[in-house]
């Protein structure tokens, strides 16, 4: 019989197919805000440089937006076809015409607290959003409960004669459009740096051992703090096998319930013979054995429900 028949030769002796390395495809990173997301585009053989001005088109139309990522090769799969093309790289004039719309915007806020005075609607105005070619006006609000804005849209069409657009929105974006100082003295992570929202939980802030005080850990939006989430992946992880506070432990001074655990430090403190008033002692994650656990209601569990993002 010929080897080559012969269907149970070796690994290294079968014919292995190479995978084909995956397509890349030349994109340019745009934003259209300065907090915002980075949106990927085709360069159409423009060569750009970050911190350069581009138009592109977008659904909206033509946009005026800032390079953030200059001409690089991405795999094809981290983009979502169809790949838009940046129009031209901007002008004098772009750059004039972006100017003049952010003069007008502000003309436009001063009309819309006067058309919604006039219809008798509690509504906070935000932020105020031309597109480039001035085909759209778009205006970001909060209010309390849902808004019957449908005369005044037909108020404000009648002054700026463009297609008019009222976006009610959330005290997360709230603070993203606005921005300020947190409590730890810095501005705002979602005005700074971060391009989305992510889902952040009272877990969360259980799990690195921190106040459960709403106080404490709701930002000035009054959610809970998106930081809680920068080390969230550690901590869940380091925390799934860490003994945990009320836990039941075997330890060589005897039996004891954790009133303190910190996997950070790698220190347990463990109450001896569950009785308060007996001496704290210190062990390590080795020396102690889980046999049990007691449970405790949270009562600050409860109020701090509302905190979470839904």
């Amino acid at each position: 019989m010929d080897r080559t028949d012969n269907k149970n030769t070796a690994p290294d002796q079968q014919n292995q197919q190479i995978p084909a390395a995956e397509p890349e495809v030349e994109i340019v990173g745009i934003k259209f805000r300065e907090d915002g997301k980075i949106y990927y585009f085709s360069p159409g053989g423009i060569s750009f440089a970050k911190g350069d001005h581009a138009i592109v088109e977008t659904a909206r139309g033509c946009e005026y937006g800032v390079c953030a990522l200059g001409n690089r090769m991405v795999k094809q799969s981290e983009i979502v076809p169809p790949l838009k093309p940046v129009v031209r790289r901007a002008t004098p004039d772009d750059d004039g015409r972006y100017a003049a719309n952010r003069m007008l915007e502000e003309r436009a806020k001063k009309v819309f607290a006067e058309k919604a005075e006039k219809n008798g609607l509690v509504m906070q105005l935000v932020d105020v959003e031309y597109t480039f070619d001035n085909s759209k006006l778009i205006f970001y609000f909060t209010a309390d409960g849902r808004v019957d804005f449908r005369e005044l849209v037909k108020d404000l069409a009648g002054v700026f004669r463009t297609r008019i657009e009222l976006r009610q929105i959330g005290v997360r974006d709230e603070a993203k459009l606005i921005g300020g100082i947190g409590v730890c003295g810095r501005p705002f992570c979602c005005k700074e740096f971060l391009p989305d929202f992510a889902q952040v939980s009272i877990k969360m802030a259980k799990e690195q051992n921190l106040s459960l005080s709403s106080a404490k850990i709701s930002g000035s939006c009054g959610r809970l703090m998106c930081c809680l989430r920068f080390e969230h992946e550690v901590y869940e992880r380091e925390y799934a096998d860490f003994p945990k506070v009320d836990s039941i432990v075997e330890t060589p001074a005897g039996r004891g319930i954790i009133t303190e655990s910190s996997f950070l430090s790698g220190k347990i403190k463990v109450r001896m013979n569950g009785d308060q008033n007996a001496p704290v002692k210190v062990f390590t994650k080795d020396e102690v054995k889980v046999v049990g656990s007691i449970k405790r209601r949270d009562e600050n569990t409860d109020d701090l429900r509302n905190l979470e993002e839904k």
